[in-house]
């Protein structure tokens, strides 16, 4: 709606400018024209001079506008309202300026009583151009205008959404406590009463899946501390943990070594986060269905980790799109797990994750690179 103010208000603002412009413009032609009369009464006055002083008071009240006299042949022969300091340096100024103004207006023809005839050439006005130009500096105005009022409201909104951010974070990470509390206090009373040892494993698994989440939550908002240690680890964990959570017809390849060490400087709760996200999409892409291959490009100052699944794919038109909060095309969730690995590599490791590649019904490469 600012943006088509704006422009409304330019271009009322140029019509009327230009209807201006236009009449003011026919106005100093009139005035040239009465320029050239008194030039011509001047050149055939009569002997008693009645009419000179009235011719004079013409001539002189044509202070703004530049006009230069010639003879048929081109010679110059007077002018008025031109530079004259730039006359005194520049021999050819005069001439350019005669140049000027034969490509700008229509020359005016001053036919005298001896048969001859002077032309008279004349520019626009200071004014004129000034005014010319206005709408055009009003424009650039209204559009700088434009520009700041936009980075200031996205800016405004980023700052509104990071704090919604922060504040679901922390509710949840808060939210999160009792219930786990509970769960460890209830472990230790099934421990007591015989209970299978396997299902007590099991929970104690959820349990510090529980604890794991909650202070992923918990380092949201604030900036999350980076240490150097092997990435390996923490993408092998994570494939680990999702092989015995979905579907046996999900296969997960590994193009490293798990005994190769590459050590990169990040936050291991985070980043586990993010390569989960990412890992979970793939499955859901997939239908349950299809392989997922992980491979490691280990440089001189950056690691490329490749996330390829054979699912759906992404169009080129989304590519962007899928890591914004809310874009989601499942029937469950929020749409907030891409948006949220973004925030942790661009903002927290300084890194990026982007669509690599991808194509529809063959699937798709999701990369991270992260700064060693």
């Amino acid at each position: 709606m600012l943006f088509i103010i704006a422009i409304l208000i330019a271009i009322i603002s140029l019509v009327f400018t230009n209807n201006i412009v236009k009449e003011l413009s026919q106005e100093e032609r009139n005035k040239v024209e009465l320029w050239a009369n008194g030039m011509k009464e001047l050149a055939s006055a009569d002997s008693d001079g009645k009419n000179l002083g009235f011719i004079f008071e013409v001539i002189e009240n044509n202070t703004t506008i530049p006009v230069i006299l010639t003879d048929r042949d081109g010679n110059i022969k007077a002018y008025r309202n031109i530079d004259e300091a730039r006359i005194k340096k520049d021999k050819r100024y005069l001439y350019r300026q005669l140049k000027k103004m034969k490509e700008e207006n229509e020359a005016i023809k001053v036919a005298l009583f001896n048969g001859n005839n002077d032309i008279l050439y004349y520019s626009n006005s200071k004014l004129l151009v000034k005014l010319y130009y206005f709408p055009i500096v009003q424009f650039i105005v209204i559009a700088v205008f434009l520009l700041i009022s936009y980075l200031a409201f996205s800016i405004s909104r980023k700052a509104e959404q990071n704090q919604v951010w922060l504040g679901l974070s922390k509710e949840t990470a808060h939210q999160l406590g009792t219930p786990i509390s509970s769960l460890m206090a209830n472990v230790e009373l099934l421990k007591l009463q015989n209970v299978n040892q396997e299902i007590i494993v099991e929970f104690e698994k959820d349990i510090k899946r529980l604890e794991k989440i909650t202070d992923r939550f918990s380092k949201i908002g604030s900036a999350p501390k980076l240490t150097k240690q092997n990435i390996i680890e923490v993408i092998c964990n994570t494939v680990n943990y999702l092989k015995g959570r979905s579907s046996d017809k999900i296969n997960f390849l590994l193009d490293f070594s798990v005994n190769e060490i590459i050590n990169v400087s990040y936050n291991a709760p985070l980043f586990e986060w993010v390569i989960e996200n990412v890992l979970k999409n793939a499955i859901d892409s997939m239908n349950g269905d299809g392989d997922i291959k992980i491979k490691i490009d280990d440089r001189i100052q950056y690691v490329f980790i490749d996330i390829y699944d054979n699912g759906i794919g992404i169009p080129k038109s989304k590519y962007k799109t899928v890591f914004q909060p809310g874009y989601t095309t499942k029937n469950r969730g929020w749409g907030l797990g891409l948006s949220l690995s973004k925030r942790i590599i661009e903002i927290y490791h300084k890194g990026k994750i982007f669509v690599n590649n991808s194509e529809v019904n063959k699937g798709t490469d999701m990369r991270i690179v992260l700064k060693k």
